[in-house]
């Protein structure tokens, strides 16, 4: 790589730096969680996903997963396994990682 040349931006978990997502797998910046803003991601690596579970979210009623650092065990965000409404199935299969839980790493 080029002097000054930026590498991928990757996104990791924030206790233990385990790399968990890339930016070229983000569809929406604009997601709100329990705790604040929200990134949607289409993959995510390096997780151990919870039991699935149904949860009222602000969009309505999702079965979800938690999602977990598969390195330090740390509660991430989650993923959509179903959505009830039409206007929300886009989510399916997507994993949310909240803002705080995450730091944006140039490698």
């Amino acid at each position: 790589m080029a002097e000054g040349a930026v590498g991928p931006r990757l996104y990791c978990c924030f206790k233990c730096r385990n790399l968990v997502s890339c930016h070229d797998d983000i569809v929406s910046k604009t997601f709100r969680a329990n705790n604040g803003r929200a990134i949607l991601f289409s993959h995510a690596m390096n997780i151990i996903l919870g039991p699935k579970e149904d949860r009222r979210l602000i969009t309505g009623v999702h079965t979800i997963a938690d999602v977990y650092c598969s390195d330090c065990g740390e509660l991430l965000g989650w993923k959509y396994w179903k959505a009830y409404e039409e206007s929300q199935r886009y989510k399916e299969g997507k994993i949310v990682l909240e803002n705080f839980k995450i730091v944006k790493e140039n490698w």
